[in-house]
């Protein structure tokens, strides 16, 4: 803090004005490399939310924009239910058939009621049967999500144990956000290294006495991980582990069932290339494209980091990271893997002849 009021006070003395968030100095360090604006290799991504991208005035921009990067295929997560979920279907599958895929979402309406879980379940066969993929679970489940009482609802709730061995049965993908960044449930001092994004952006802290500790959000997710072994998962944004890889690799020897996807955790790749590229190496088969919020020009910054040896270029948000990104360089067989195999594997509907790569 005594830096920050130092800094302050030269610029004062500069006859500048200019607040710690308006700081943003250009290197003069010059370095080999270029920007990567298509992926070498064609991808899925597989955290899409093509909000207002999917309306019939839209669509065709979102295609030529992703043909654009070489993005052949898109989960969209945003599926929600019933006849909204199948008329999204529909127009996909009657535009561009096997390019995207659909994924259901759980109403939480009524949630204490008696019979709440048979009929998220039927209503989740009915979904799949009308063409969805895999059921997305969002953020809320586990922190705000309350029941009638005003207590909050549980990842673990054994109220979803059926819906996750639906999910098992009718073989298709879980892709779960459970909680946020562990340093969101920290105190937003001076030893937070995002305190930045979360004095800019103020709501987004966790602050204990609204929310548990990320420590039993995470065990609660892990749990129904554990329990439910017939299903596959797909634990979002790396788990919120991207900065301790070797924590989540621990996570996924132990849960053969779980996989992730590297959607709005980047940065956490892009400052450690040389441990992160020896974890994509021991676990390629496990992780797959993902990028969050839909904006084509950010999945640049992605290739680069993913396909290039460059050094110390920027990241694409700066609330995110205040650091560099440095090139993973990964090879092409994990690329590939990366980019659409392990989709393939786990997520039904797309058309893998998109994929191929021509040796």
């Amino acid at each position: 803090m005594r830096i920050l009021l130092a800094l302050v006070a030269a610029l004062s003395l500069a006859g500048q004005t200019m607040t710690f968030e308006e700081y943003q100095p250009k290197t003069g360090l010059v370095v080999p490399g270029k920007a990567v604006t298509r992926a070498k290799i064609p991808f899925i991504d597989v955290h899409g939310h093509p909000r207002g991208m999917m309306s019939a005035e839209k669509f065709e921009q979102l295609v030529r924009e992703m043909d654009g990067i070489n993005m052949r295929g898109m989960v969209n997560l945003d599926g929600r239910w019933g006849d909204r979920l199948k008329q999204t279907v529909e127009l996909v599958r009657a535009k561009y058939p096997g390019r995207f895929v659909v994924f259901a979402n759980l109403d939480f309406a009524n949630i204490d009621a008696p019979e709440w879980t048979a009929k998220a379940v039927k209503q989740l066969e009915a979904d799949v049967k009308n063409g969805a993929s895999g059921l997305k679970i969002y953020k809320n489940l586990g922190m705000d999500l309350k029941d009638t009482r005003g207590n909050r609802v549980r990842t673990d709730d054994p109220r979803f144990d059926a819906v996750w061995a639906a999910c098992g049965r009718l073989k298709i993908p879980v892709l779960i956000h459970t909680g946020e960044p562990r340093q969101f449930f920290e105190p937003a001092d001076k030893n937070n290294e995002r305190w930045l994004e979360l004095k800019e952006y103020p709501s987004r802290a966790r602050p204990r006495d609204k929310y548990p500790s990320w420590e039993t959000v995470m065990g609660e997710q892990h749990r129904v991980f554990e329990k439910h072994k017939g299903t596959i998962f797909i634990n979002a944004h790396l788990g919120w582990m991207g900065g301790d890889l070797a924590e989540l690799g621990r996570l996924l020897d132990k849960m053969p069932n779980v996989y992730t996807e590297i959607g709005a955790v980047l940065a956490e790749l892009g400052r450690q290339p040389r441990f992160a590229r020896q974890w994509f190496l021991r676990y390629q088969d496990r992780v797959m494209f993902g990028k969050d919020s839909y904006n084509p020009v950010e999945y640049h910054t992605y290739f680069r980091v993913l396909e290039s040896s460059d050094e110390y270029f920027d990241y694409y948000r700066r609330r995110h990271a205040f650091w560099k990104m440095y090139g993973l360089d990964l090879p092409d067989e994990v690329l590939k893997k990366l980019y659409y195999k392990n989709a393939l594997r786990v997520i039904p509907g797309f058309d893998a002849k998109l994929f191929a790569v021509k040796p």
